[in-house]
């Protein structure tokens, strides 16, 4: 992790203290902020290689933050919590993150999921460096693959990473059923520590954005039984 920039946001001084240290015990750069006004802040101001990010936050909370994060970076947002009751949103079904720690954690985990995100990320930089100005298109659907944008119908559409990344691996590869398992290796990595469920809500959302009439889908079709598929 030696050259990382991460920014470390939590309310909790002690907290923010804890694993500063201990990042920059592996050469890491680390900023600090404590409420989500700031964080949201550094992130514009900066290129981070992860954000580590509590959900209860003075000002803006977490998933707020990473919220609107998500509408200018792709930034890997690792979600930092104590409340069980949050796991689904915390998972990224709704605002985008890519991991979550419970509290309390023990810092050796929370390092340990930092270099299982940048273990993922590495390929997909490599892969977007050899595939630039990629364009995917399909229908009224069309993927800017290098500029990370979508478009129906040559109207522009926000989705976040993980909505895009799924989107694009279907319409790269249609009419090819994945099952939901592949999916969550493919897209979220082996050291993903969600279930298939986060795959189903993803594609729902999907759905709800590219979709005239997600019930009865043109794009996004089920394999019954066996996973989805992009419809050529």
């Amino acid at each position: 992790m030696a050259g990382k920039r991460a920014l470390v946001v939590d309310d909790e001084k002690l907290i923010v203290k804890g694993i500063r240290f201990s990042l920059e015990q592996d050469d890491m750069q680390v900023d600090c902020a404590y409420d989500g006004e700031e964080a949201l802040a550094y992130a514009r101001a900066n290129q981070y290689d992860i954000i580590l990010l509590d959900v209860m936050l003075p000002k803006l909370t977490g998933f707020e933050v990473c919220q609107q994060i998500r509408e200018f970076s792709n930034v890997p947002i690792v979600m930092l919590t104590a409340k069980g009751e949050d796991m689904d949103k915390i998972l990224g079904l709704e605002y985008g993150a890519d991991d979550y720690i419970t509290k309390p954690f023990n810092i050796l985990e929370v390092k340990a999921r930092i270099k299982a995100i940048m273990r993922r990320m590495e390929p997909k930089r490599i892969m977007g460096e050899t595939a630039s100005a990629k364009n995917v298109e399909h229908g009224d659907v069309r993927l800017d693959c290098e500029g990370r944008r979508a478009f129906i119908a040559g109207r522009e559409i926000g989705l976040t990473a993980k909505e895009f990344e799924l989107l694009e691996l279907l319409m790269t590869n249609p009419d090819k059923v994945y099952s939901r398992e592949n999916l969550l290796q493919m897209v979220w990595g082996a050291d993903y520590p969600g279930d298939v469920r986060t795959v189903d809500v993803h594609v729902r959302r999907l759905r709800e954005k590219i979709e005239p009439n997600p019930s009865e889908p043109r794009y996004v079709y089920t394999k019954w039984g066996v996973g989805y598929y992009f419809r050529n």
